[in-house]
């Protein structure tokens, strides 16, 4: 079967859109966890606290950003912009896992603050500049919208 950059496109906007959906549903599986963990937020540190509801909040942010991108995101006809497009998507996959990875060691296994996390939204800031610089310019509209 040949890919065809039509096809591929597809399959990036999809993916974005479903694994989004999957890490906002980690998001709220782990809400969920944390009210029933910690169901008196008044006997725990508020430094433990704020500490949970911030990587809590990071989950939330990186599943935003692919459920934006499996909306919006378009393919540059450009090989070395799309190329780095593909890279960009490979490092917001990677920073979904750190950034859950870092709340749960930085919140259940260590109780403070860590650099999982600060990785994490490291690795997010790169891949959203490297959709940046792939679709900034040369922009065609996506595959399947008609003009007409």
């Amino acid at each position: 079967m040949i890919i065809t950059d039509t096809l591929l496109y597809k399959l990036m906007s999809r993916f974005h859109l479903i694994f989004g959906i999957a890490v906002f549903i980690v998001f709220a599986v782990t809400g969920s966890y944390m009210r029933a963990d910690f169901p008196d937020k008044d006997l725990i540190p508020q430094e433990l606290r704020l500490l949970m509801r911030s990587r809590h909040i990071y989950i939330l942010f990186s599943s935003l950003i692919h459920l934006m991108l499996g909306v919006y995101m378009t393919i540059s006809p450009v090989r070395w912009r799309s190329s780095l497009q593909y890279l960009g998507s490979m490092f917001l996959t990677a920073s979904s896992g750190i950034l859950l990875w870092g709340f749960i060691v930085e919140t259940y296994q260590l109780g403070h603050f860590s650099d999982v996390s600060r990785w994490g939204i490291y690795t997010s800031l790169a891949g959203v500049a490297f959709h940046i610089i792939g679709g900034l310019t040369g922009r065609v509209s996506s595959p399947h919208v008609s003009k007409g």
